[in-house]
């Protein structure tokens, strides 16, 4: 077996809370393989995994504009944290967020268009200043955006919907995106991605096998996890975290929600 990496065991730990060598225990069991490793500690800990899986790693900022035509979501970053605050920086994050709405649509992380500006601050702040990630969403008839950025910049959600929705009803959509735990994946049960889906599928299969109940009764055991999984995972089933009586969908009401980003500076 290849030699543990530190970061990995550590990236292990941030993510589930749990001890350094419980995490490196689990990371040599499993050959390396973070996932499985991350599975081995689900099982030992039932699947109670503690909250900080959204750990941020790498400093930065999100920013969001929206135009007439569309919306864009920028990932700007940084060496230090002391940068991703300076005024100057934040500026930037915007301004490039607003330039991406006058390019085409999709991703625009290596337009040229603002490479000077990105010099200015590198020369300032002796720090690698880059753009990670940045969308621009086209908007259509009938569309409107929802935006919310976290107040330390570092987390921010994106949401497109057609139909009546309140600016306020829309932003607060956009806050439940970024607090929700365990966090949406997609937009429906269908929106999920595949490969989430049979991870987690996977999983729920090697837990019943292991209770050595008859097939029958296993089969249910999965199908009836994979329900309530979808209902956490799936936006407008989850909890709605303003008001935990209600589910997201009842706030969106009769609009339909096309897509959601949620960024984090780092991942």
């Amino acid at each position: 077996m290849a030699e543990l990496n530190a970061k990995d065991v550590m990236k292990l730990r941030d993510k589930t809370g749990l001890p350094m060598m419980a995490c490196k225990a689990a990371l040599t069991e499993a050959g390396g393989d973070f996932e499985k490793a991350e599975d081995i500690l689900r099982k030992q800990m039932k699947g109670k995994m503690d909250s900080k899986t959204d750990k941020v790693a790498g400093e930065g900022r999100i920013a969001i504009a929206v135009g007439s035509g569309g919306a864009t979501i920028v990932e700007l970053k940084a060496n230090t944290d002391f940068t991703a605050k300076n005024d100057a920086f934040i500026s930037l994050a915007n301004s490039i967020a607003q330039g991406g709405l006058k390019l085409g649509a999709g991703s625009f992380a290596n337009a040229t268009e603002f490479a000077s500006a990105i010099d200015d601050i590198r020369a300032k702040t002796g720090e690698t200043i880059a753009i990670g990630r940045a969308e621009h969403v086209p908007g259509g008839p009938g569309i409107k955006f929802g935006t919310y950025v976290h107040h330390d910049g570092k987390t921010g959600a994106l949401v497109k919907v057609e139909g009546e929705m309140s600016d306020e009803g829309l932003k607060q959509i956009c806050m439940h995106i970024v607090a929700a735990q365990p966090r949406p994946q997609g937009v429906n049960a269908s929106d999920v991605p595949a490969a989430v889906v049979e991870r987690e599928r996977k999983f729920r299969i090697e837990q019943a096998m292991e209770t050595g109940k008859p097939k029958e009764i296993a089969e249910k055991m999965v199908e009836g996890g994979m329900r309530k999984f979808f209902e956490e995972i799936a936006l407008l089933e989850q909890p709605y975290v303003i008001d935990p009586t209600k589910k997201v969908k009842d706030i969106v009401g009769g609009a339909k929600v096309h897509a959601f980003w949620r960024w984090q500076v780092g991942e």
